[in-house]
């Protein structure tokens, strides 16, 4: 039987470095927007990158708050949980500025689907690969 073992302080670097990129693409697609299409399209972009990365944060504090010495069973309910303040985060979110501000749709939503891409190419690239390698190889050992 093969066991995958998780080291879990590597796991929230990983997780904490994902809300950085997160961040920082945010900042990008932004800046991208200014210069493309102006002062409102900029706004946009930063208000739907922040949603992601301030949904992705909710996940992470609430993933990791139990610290590395949580039990299997305590660690999966944080991650429920995580995962659970994370969606309703994105849809509260998305409902409030939807109805109180004014924005430019697609902006917004290209700059969510930018931080959302860059959540997944992590989490992927974190995955070790049946050779091995990949960043999260050494994190992920079979016993």
């Amino acid at each position: 039987m093969n066991v995958v073992s998780i080291d879990a302080s590597q796991a929230r670097r990983t997780a904490y470095s994902i809300v950085v990129w997160q961040a920082v693409t945010t900042a990008v697609v932004a800046l991208a927007s200014w210069v493309i299409a102006g002062g409102l399209a900029a706004f946009s972009a930063f208000i739907g990158g922040g949603i992601s990365t301030l949904a992705s944060l909710a996940m992470v504090l609430l993933a990791f708050r139990r610290g590395t010495s949580a039990d299997a069973m305590s660690a999966v309910r944080g991650f429920f949980a995580g995962e659970a303040a994370k969606l309703a985060t994105v849809i509260v979110l998305f409902a409030v500025v939807l109805r109180t501000l004014k924005v430019s749709p697609l902006a917004m939503f290209a700059a969510y689907v930018a931080t959302f891409i860059v959540y997944w190419l992590a989490l992927a690239n974190a995955l070790p690969t049946s050779g091995g390698s990949g960043a999260g190889a050494d994190a992920r050992r079979p016993t």
